[in-house]
């Protein structure tokens, strides 16, 4: 867990080993073999100095989050925080200097264990992350960080810092005072050994700012115009962003509020109550849930295990429009080489403009050289021959949501490549079973759904078709993780999973205008319950014609199987009678004017007169958040989706499900089942059969079980 040896200068180096978990954590265990070897560092007269530093290439990277569970209670959270808090004071006050030699990633519990120290030195190595990530998974700094960061720089740069979770690389760290030096790599120890034998013995630098006497929080303290200021504007900025729906901000708020005006004992014990409030929170679960089931993913948790790793090469793309061009820049970042190919050498090149467009965008930032920015964009390959993609081992096809167009594609492409070439669809809707009857080998045919705008959504649905094979499925999951986007794998289906869902969101909306609920209320409902926009305004850049055409397509396709929604009439009046059709066109449920910001359309109340009662708005979110979960249910019932981890992660990052519920699945869970399914009951008994739910999940609340505990069990 640690390992602890004294040179002949006596300079002692206590080195984090934590070798049975994947980086240096914090728990139990690690906290008292710790504490220690501090211990024997301060009681051994011999030791001048100490270096904290790590055995491993991360330096700490905080609390083992396993251990914030769901079984977690108060007292338990109280007993692993209080003691790193005592020893981490008896550090500070010890009278010997402490140096962190910090060589790795310093998060969380990490970089708080490097702020008890009196000095934190750090490797100039750009991977290097830097921070209190705690608000991302619901939580907030428990070993001090909300109280010794603003004592060290200051109220109002501290706060971005907690609330957000930054993450900084050592030069950014520096220039934000959050450490005191940067060294090469190779200098790391001897520079930390050299300042406790030189500087490190001189009082003021073994003594903490916040410990002498007539410290002054720079920047002003919290009672000060500014600090006010600060807070005023803070809580207000917060709320607007949040809406409540997580915690442990508002609560990180309230730390540096309330602990900044005492001192810093008192402070710490401020920030423990608070952390352990937070903690116990149903939304700190759920990000933590969420937090392990994205790892998960990430890691490739769906992959086929006796499958050999894919031999990536090139990589075709058919069709150069937004999607398409979103691909081969996401390829060619990810350092293989994309076949660009359209109709057209004019469109295919405007598809590689838009790679070289969003380069352009990070040399100028900063990001990378130009000479870099150069050798991308030379992998994005332009064309409008089919034989140029006889030799890649994937082809991703991205042209218009038809048959017809789709399967010819198919088969040109298929007729100039190898037998062992992977083909996917980009579709959004259309069953890949029935896209694969096309292909002379269905059983190398999947689906890749990506998400727009290619480069900034992080999630691709992999939809597996009746025959697809392991291997394919485990090649597409290779490429995913390749182009560093997070993979699902969902079972083929209309609209498979994530469309399917997302549009419940949508049409419900839909649903309450025609029913006379006031626009303004439905969107603002919408965001007040967490979602990014409302879902008129989503209507609008998913494209209401868009929406139409999938929806004549699946009448079509159904014939008298199809159920009319109320949500239908509202789309097919604007697109047919209305001629709006959304974002792209500037007018659909908003008016886009030009240079301006968008409004409702005040027409709306002539076409859907608002009625003279309006509900409360607790029913209108429940409404547009219930129904997303009913439809996940049906998903999992109809095993489309088999596993809860799948639908959370879908949902948060296809189309931006609250974290802090956890995803559709959770929502279940953290309402209860029981209480979920009667809350449904009564949904479908006022607004219709869209809310009732299917058999298993009735099954379920009978058992007393929810989704993640039924998972488990299994």
């Amino acid at each position: 867990m640690i390992d602890y040896s004294v040179d002949g200068d006596g300079i002692a180096t206590i080195a984090w080993n934590v070798s049975n978990r994947p980086m240096n954590v914090m728990n139990a265990e690690s906290v008292a073999a710790y504490a220690e070897a501090v211990d024997k560092a301060l009681a051994d007269d011999a030791v001048k100095g100490v270096i904290v530093t790590s055995a491993r290439k991360e330096f700490l990277v905080g609390a083992d989050l396993s251990a914030m569970g769901g079984s977690a209670t108060a007292e338990a959270l109280a007993g692993f925080v209080a003691p790193i808090n005592e020893l981490f004071r008896r550090i500070e006050k010890s009278g010997k200097p402490f140096v962190a030699a910090i060589n790795g990633h310093a998060l969380g519990g990490g970089y708080e264990t490097a702020l008890a120290c009196h000095r934190r030195i750090v490797a100039d190595d750009a991977k290097i992350k830097i921070g209190l990530p705690e608000a991302k998974v619901g939580l907030l700094p428990g070993a001090g960080g909300t109280q010794r960061l603003p004592r060290l720089i200051g109220i109002r740069p501290a706060l971005p810092l907690l609330l957000e979770g930054k993450e900084l690389r050592p030069q950014a760290a520096l220039q934000a005072g959050m450490i005191d030096q940067v060294v090469p790599a190779d200098e790391l120890l001897a520079e930390a050994r050299r300042w406790l034998l030189d500087e490190g013995q001189k009082r003021e630098n073994h003594t903490q700012p916040w410990d002498r006497k007539g410290f002054k929080i720079p920047g002003g303290a919290v009672q000060s115009p500014g600090g006010q200021q600060t807070f005023v504007a803070g809580t207000a900025m917060l709320h607007a962003k949040t809406y409540g729906n997580y915690p442990g901000q508002q609560n990180i708020m309230s730390c540096v509020y309330e602990g900044c005006i005492v001192d810093i004992d008192t402070g710490v014990k401020i920030e423990t109550r608070y952390f352990v409030n937070t903690a116990l929170r149903p939304e700190s679960k759920n990000l933590i849930r969420f937090f392990f089931s994205m790892t998960e993913a990430n890691k490739g948790a769906r992959r086929p295990k006796d499958v050999a790793p894919a031999k990536l090469g090139r990589i075709g793309i058919l069709g150069a429009g937004m999607m398409g061009a979103g691909i081969a820049y996401v390829t060619a970042l990810a350092g293989m080489d994309a076949v660009l190919l359209d109709t057209s050498q004019e469109a295919a090149e405007k598809g590689k403009a838009y790679s070289e467009g969003l380069l352009k965008k990070r040399a100028a930032r900063g990001r990378m050289s130009q000479e870099a920015a150069a050798e991308i964009l030379a992998r994005v390959r332009p064309t409008t021959d089919f034989a140029d993609l006889a030799d890649c081992s994937l082809v991703i096809e991205a042209v218009f949501e038809n048959r017809e167009i789709k399967a010819e594609v198919t088969q040109k492409t298929e007729a100039v490549c190898g037998e062992d070439l992977v083909f996917a669809s980009n579709t959004s809707t259309l069953p890949i079973t029935g896209l694969a009857k096309a292909s002379a080998r269905p059983e190398r045919f999947i689906g890749l759904h990506f998400f727009s705008p290619v480069d900034r959504m992080p999630l691709v649905e992999i939809i597996r078709g009746e025959q697809t094979s392991d291997e394919t499925l485990a090649n597409a999951i290779d490429y995913v993780k390749a182009i560093r986007k997070t993979p699902i794998v969902v079972n083929d289906s209309r609209g498979f999973y994530t469309s399917r869902v997302f549009a419940t969101y949508v049409r419900e909306g839909l649903a309450m205008l025609a029913e006379g609920i006031s626009p303004a209320l439905i969107e603002n409902a919408g965001k007040m319950a967490g979602m990014p926009v409302g879902p008129l305004a989503l209507a609008d850049e998913v494209s209401l014609d868009l929406m139409h055409k999938v929806g004549t397509q699946t009448r079509k396709d159904l014939g008298d199987k199809y159920v009319e929604g109320p949500a239908d009439p509202v789309i097919g009046k604007m697109v047919d009678d209305l001629g709006r059709i959304g974002k792209k066109a500037a007018k659909g449920f908003y008016d886009y004017p030009e240079g301006g910001t968008k409004r409702l359309w005040p027409g709306l109340a002539e076409s859907w007169p608002p009625a003279d009662a309006q509900p409360d708005v607790e029913e209108v979110k429940k409404r547009l958040m219930y129904i997303q979960s009913v439809e996940a249910a049906r998903c999992m019932e109809e095993n489309v989706v088999t596993d809860p981890r799948d639908a959370d992660v879908g949902s948060v990052m296809g189309w931006g499900f609250p974290a802090a519920r956890g995803g559709v699945a959770s929502q279940v869970d953290m309402v209860g089942s029981e209480a979920f399914v009667a809350e449904c009951d009564r949904l479908a008994q006022a607004y219709g059969p869209r809310f009732s739910v299917p058999q298993s999940l009735r099954d379920l609340a009978a058992a007393g079980r929810g989704y993640y505990s039924q998972a488990d069990a299994a």
